[in-house]
């Protein structure tokens, strides 16, 4: 199972970027999803999460700018990402959470990262 990020990049303060998440390889549909980033000289952390029933929650600084969204028969996860500051500059990787099975807990899967810069 792979999950390929697509849609990062170079962007000035206050512009928008969508990124992309895609599974392959899968015979299942993700559990939760959510996107993780890292900036650098700093802990990875969590950006936004999305549960198979369609909740969500955002780390504080970014909500009410991201929006996370997913296609359940892509096996497929979004973030749009608007009013871009410089603090969000930063590596960030999609994650999916395979459903339990026979009572062991879903297993965590990473994508390979992509690059979000944005410049003041």
């Amino acid at each position: 199972v792979q999950l390929v990020e697509s849609g990062g990049g170079l962007v000035q303060a206050g512009g928008s970027l969508r990124l992309s998440c895609a599974a392959s390889g899968s015979i299942f549909t993700f559990d939760d999803m959510g996107w993780h980033r890292q900036a650098p000289g700093k802990q990875r952390e969590l950006v936004a999460h999305i549960t198979s029933g369609g909740s969500t929650n955002y780390v504080d600084s970014v909500k009410g700018r991201f929006t996370i969204s997913r296609d359940i028969p892509k096996n497929t996860v979004y973030l749009q990402m608007n009013s871009l500051k410089p603090e969000d500059t930063a590596v960030y990787y999609c994650m999916g959470t395979s459903p339990p099975t026979g009572g062991v807990p879903g297993y965590d899967y990473w994508g390979q990262g992509t690059q979000v810069t944005v410049s003041s």
